[in-house]
């Protein structure tokens, strides 16, 4: 049969499959000849699907026009496919249309279906010469294999040798555990007869076409899903060479569940029904399971328990739950016959709602007869239920008595004029009340208050103001609770209030006679907390006027104390000076300059060496006064353990002179006069000019004459009044030059020079010559 002939010639190159990855820009160039006999316009254009489409991005076809005359070539048309830079690796189709409608209708449109192959990013760029190898059928994302669990999943991977020496290729799946695909390499045929031999690699000559077979069988186990494993195919002669594919393969969901439950024990009387629920996942997917249980009866009469209640199975594995039924409630177990019959059904959910099988288990269990001894139970129970009628009504015609308890004060000891005392109590079953009747004594006189009850709770209790809640409250409609109720007592003392509660046990008919409960609690109101002094001395006995007296006290409950008082008195009862007064905020000293001299700690305040002038000499008594803040009228006051000597500051002679002179010893002329001057400085002293021994100020100067009866010897003696102070004294030796008489010059003859006796007061006599 002769082939039709065809006016048009298509030249395609490539012209098989097309090599890229992703990011490339692959180009096809087409070339048409007009074989015919007339002109034509021919128009070129591409079908693809929606998977190629996303491959290249085109929204349409490139399309291209041209005009041939009779047996004219066209120019070579170029397309260009740019591919996705994410596209995944994989087989695309797509097909070449070349048709001219108005010329050629009968012979054209005329199709060649082509391919693109994304190689994956790792696989080494092909050159001319380089082997490459295909998949058949060949698979991309959206065109998967699927896969058969019953029968392995067989492709074919067709290798090109386009080198020019002979090479042997072997394939692999790194991805791929072993058991998951077999490879089988052709035949060499070298093979001897009855022999086995194991083929691993392919051998091709140069220019040559050859095929391995690859079968892919997942273990049973494999979870349902989408698959992409990747196949390399190793070159002996270039190792270096990455020839890379892939292959998508859908292992389609199984849902085959298969439950069963076993019976262990299913007539039971005072014991649990016992089951096993055995479950088997044989499908390929994760099973989330929930377990209950379904009454098949009108009504559900047990209660139930799985162990576990949630089973978690994967592909191909058993699990199983222990069941045990109970049944309920009690008084529907019969009494006689066979027993009481409760049919129920296994009810599975599926957290994640997959399929589950149509058909659950179901199970039976036999609740059986009561034992005789149960009727002589029930009978008991029927006369204790109408001895309990009985009862009721026995507590109806007497009921419980009114009971006061937990009568007390909100606090049993309180501050005077801070609070009043209050006080709280429970009455149970306080319906029955008449009137309260609360007493108190103590030291503020106080009359009984009566509260009424004939009407309900008085006003006084049940009624708060605005802004408070009321004394009293009801609580469970027998219990009336009263608390913080107000007496007005704010007298400090010791109380002691007195709660009678009178009311009528049961109805008149039965109890006429009025019923009192009473109790009683005490009270104190104690005074004020004030600031109290603990500690209060001086770092020593004795000081000299002039000096600071450093004091140092201890006080408790700083936060309380508005001032410090210090005051001193003599022996005679006069008092030092004003009283010095240190104000204290919130336990601290006002004055900053003395706060570093306080500390606080415990509750206690620690002031150290506060300085206290010496103003005065003698012996004082110091007395340290607390002053409180908080109202209080009362003071707490300490004095030193002992009385503090202040001296007087120490006395000095500055100068004691005889004509301006201070030697202490001096010679006279007779008939001359001496300026006798002096200084003293010192308090309370006495200050003498001896021989004359008469008082003299403390600053003077007097003016003697100079004769025979001049004193040798002249001191100036300073006492101190108290005694205290060892005297001083200073003085001068005197010797009296008389007046020379002219008289005839006798024969010279020497005089001996007269002397002050040994025993005289002054440190230094006359100086010998």
């Amino acid at each position: 049969m002769q082939a039709k002939f065809n006016p048009l010639q298509v030249i395609i190159n490539p012209p098989g499959i097309q090599f890229g990855m992703p990011g490339d820009t692959i180009q096809l160039y087409v070339v048409v000849i007009n074989q015919g006999d007339q002109s034509a316009v021919i128009d070129l254009y591409f079908v693809f699907d929606e998977v190629f489409q996303n491959l290249t991005g085109w929204s349409s076809s490139p399309r291209e026009s041209l005009a041939l005359a009779p047996q004219q070539n066209s120019d070579e048309v170029t397309f260009e496919f740019q591919i996705a830079a994410n596209a995944l690796p994989g087989t695309y189709d797509y097909t070449l249309v070349v048709d001219s409608p108005l010329h050629y209708p009968q012979d054209t449109p005329i199709t060649f279906p082509n391919q693109i192959k994304v190689l994956l990013k790792e696989q080494t760029a092909i050159r001319v010469n380089d082997p490459t190898f295909s998949i058949r059928p060949n698979t991309n994302p959206n065109k998967p294999l699927i896969f058969n669990p019953s029968e392995p999943l067989q492709v074919e991977v067709i290798v090109d040798n386009r080198s020019y020496l002979v090479d042997r290729f072997r394939l692999n799946c790194p991805d791929l555990d072993d058991d998951w695909f077999t490879i089988n390499y052709p035949a060499t045929g070298f093979e001897g007869p009855g022999l086995v031999s194991d083929v691993t690699a392919l051998e091709l000559n140069p220019g040559t076409q050859g095929q391995i077979l690859l079968k892919f069988h997942p273990p049973g186990d494999t979870l349902a899903g989408s698959y992409s494993p990747t196949i390399r195919l190793y070159s002996e002669n270039s190792p270096d060479l990455v020839l890379l594919d892939l292959v998508y393969i859908q292992i389609p969901t199984n849902y085959r569940l298969d439950i069963e439950l076993n019976t262990i024990l299913a007539q039971v009387s005072r014991s649990l029904g016992k089951y096993e629920l055995s479950l088997s996942n044989q499908g390929n997917i994760v099973r989330e399971l929930i377990l209950r249980l379904e009454s098949r009866d009108e009504e559900e009469l047990y209660t139930y328990k799985f162990d576990p209640t949630e089973v978690r199975l994967l592909p191909n594995r058993s699990a199983v739950a222990n069941l045990t039924v109970k049944p309920r409630p009690w008084w529907r177990r019969p009494w006689f016959g066979a027993g009481l019959i409760v049919n129920f059904k296994v009810d599975i959910k599926d957290q994640q709602n997959l399929p589950l099988p149509n058909t659950l288990s179901q199970g039976t269990l036999v609740w059986k007869p009561r034992p005789w001894w149960q009727f002589i139970l029930l009978v008991l129970v029927i006369l204790g239920f109408l001895g309990g009628i009985g009862f009721i009504i026995w507590r109806i015609l007497n009921p419980d008595p009114l009971r006061l308890e937990n009568f007390s004060a909100n606090n049993p000891r309180i501050t005077e004029e801070e609070d009043e005392i209050a006080l709280k109590w429970d009455i149970h079953n306080y319906q029955q009340l008449q009137k309260l009747v609360l007493t108190a004594k103590g030291s503020q006189p106080i009359q009984p208050i009566t509260y009424d009850f004939s009407n309900g709770i008085p006003e006084t209790l049940g009624k708060g103001s605005a802004n408070e809640i009321p004394p009293c409250q009801v609580q469970e409609k027998q219990e009336l609770i009263c608390s913080n109720v107000k007496t007005g007592v704010k007298t400090k003392g010791n109380y002691t209030f007195e709660l009678q509660a009178f009311y009528r046990n049961g109805i008149q008919l039965f109890s006429p006679n009025n019923q009192v409960a009473s109790q009683s609690t005490q009270v104190e109101i104690a005074e004020k907390q004030i600031a109290e002094v603990v500690n209060f001395q001086a770092d020593k006995p004795q000081y000299t006027k002039g000096q600071n007296i450093l004091l140092s006290w201890t006080i408790v409950r700083p936060l309380l104390l508005a001032q410090v008082q210090i005051a001193g008195s003599a022996d005679d009862g006069t008092s030092y000076g004003e009283p010095i007064a240190y104000k204290f905020n919130q336990g601290k000293i006002a004055d900053p300059k003395l706060q570093k001299l306080c500390t606080q700690q415990n509750q206690q305040l620690r002031c150290t060496n506060i300085p206290l002038p010496a103003t005065k000499a003698g012996n004082f008594a110091f007395e340290i006064k607390a002053f409180a803040n908080n109202g209080s009228q009362k003071t707490s006051s300490k004095k030193t353990e002992s009385k503090i000597a202040i001296l007087p500051k120490p006395f000095k002679i500055v100068f004691f002179r005889i004509n301006g002179s201070e030697q202490p010893n001096l010679v006279l002329n007779e008939g001359a006069s001496a300026t006798l001057s002096w200084r003293v400085e010192g308090e309370n002293i006495q200050v003498k000019l001896l021989p004359y021994g008469n008082d003299v100020k403390p600053v003077d100067s007097i003016k003697l004459p100079v004769n025979q009866a001049f004193p040798p010897q002249i001191a100036l003696q300073v006492n101190d009044v108290s005694g205290k102070q060892q005297a001083q004294q200073r003085g001068f030796a005197i010797t009296v030059m008389k007046k020379a008489v002219p008289t005839p010059i006798p024969s010279i003859n020497p005089i001996p020079r007269t002397f002050p006796p040994n025993n005289s007061p002054f440190k230094t006599p006359f100086p010998l010559r």
